[in-house]
């Protein structure tokens, strides 16, 4: 995979609009909520495109895929987050972030097994 930057990584830009997502969700749901569910699903948010950003820069392909695991990994939890949140405040929509969260998912996987691959 030769890329210049990781800005240049359509998974990076869907994760990057996803977070942007995650954020007008979060403003929706009650103060009393800011420091608990909001603050975690932010942090998830932010997290996925700053692993997959950081493990580009790194020296090799394994570490890279160590890096879009982690990725991975704050996808599934930012998902248990959001139907969380469509159980607990069932005003607030997710069907758009839940569906930018899918598509970072199989775009995440698709890149993983490539870079697999590649090792082989």
């Amino acid at each position: 995979m030769s890329i210049q930057s990781f800005k240049e990584l359509t998974v990076w830009q869907k994760s990057m609009k996803l977070a942007k997502e995650i954020y007008v969700v979060t403003e929706k749901l009650p103060r009393t909520k800011l420091y608990g569910l909001s603050s975690q699903m932010r942090r998830c948010a932010v997290s996925i495109p700053s692993n997959i950003a950081e493990g580009s820069k790194r020296k090799t392909t394994k570490d890279f895929l160590q890096f879009l695991h982690i990725a991975d990994g704050t996808c599934s939890e930012l998902e248990t987050q959001l139907l969380l949140t469509k159980d607990l405040f069932t005003e607030i929509l997710i069907d758009e972030p839940m569906a930018l969260l899918t598509e970072v998912q199989r775009m995440l996987g698709a890149m993983m097994k490539s870079l697999y691959a590649s090792l082989l």
